[in-house]
């Protein structure tokens, strides 16, 4: 089975937390809403590569961020590729009253509160995710 590890990382202001929509530019899991996700590269650490996705995908600096936690690692079959998974790294961080400025990954975001994730179509386990950071 081919594994790739990526980070996905929530962000939470006042109680809320941030969700993205993929845009239809992407490869995969186009249109569904998501976190701010990407491959950790060869030489980085995952923590390294959420907040460089971060800055890439909402333009938020590290120095606006604080890291509330991450998770343990968390392995989910891809749905779209036989004989493939992706190896999770979550983490959740706080930005006080950020300002959102979306890069071409995404098409659009919303803040919401925990208990309405469920009424968005998502990429797979984004629940599971959230969760596990709570």
């Amino acid at each position: 089975m081919r594994s790739v590890k990526i980070v996905t990382a929530v962000i939470t202001n006042n109680e809320k937390y941030l969700i993205l929509k993929r845009s239809e530019k992407v490869k995969s899991m186009k249109c569904l809403w998501g976190g701010i996700s990407g491959v950790i590269e060869k030489n980085e650490t995952a923590l390294q590569r959420a907040k460089i996705e971060i800055f890439e995908e909402i333009g938020i600096k590290d120095n606006q961020l604080k890291l509330l936690k991450s998770a343990e690692k968390i392995r989910i079959k891809s749905p779209q590729y036989k004989n493939h998974e992706w190896v999770v790294f979550p983490f959740l961080f706080e930005a006080k009253n950020p300002d959102i400025k979306l890069n071409w990954e995404n098409s659009d975001f919303m803040w919401i509160l925990v208990e309405e994730l469920k009424n968005y179509p998502t990429v797979p386990n984004l629940a599971k995710v959230l969760f596990s950071l709570l």
